[in-house]
């Protein structure tokens, strides 16, 4: 099972780096790869994410690096990472 990555997540950690980089490069650089890493292990254990409580569906999930959540969608081959954002904002959309 392999980990894709959505343009919206992509972008998303973009801004998060650029962010973070305005008060501290290096822990910019950190975070991201943190979150990268976090998402990554969903390959391994891809249900052990929590359900997305704004879907209740089951290969929907999401996990944390900090503060932030990291949505993704199970499917038979691939992870696909759909969104990552501030976990005190509420989720606007996902892409079914």
């Amino acid at each position: 099972m392999k980990v894709i990555w959505s343009k919206e997540s992509l972008r998303q950690l973009i801004e998060i780096e650029n962010h973070i980089s305005k008060d501290s490069p290096e822990r910019a650089v950190k975070f991201i790869n943190k979150s990268i890493e976090r998402a990554e292990k969903a390959k391994d254990y891809p249900y052990k994410g929590r359900i997305v409580p704004e879907f209740l569906m089951n290969e929907i999930r999401e996990v944390f690096e900090k503060t932030y959540r990291i949505i993704y969608r199970i499917s038979e081959k691939q992870i696909e990472v759909l969104t990552v954002f501030e976990g005190l904002q509420l989720l606007k959309s996902v892409d079914k």
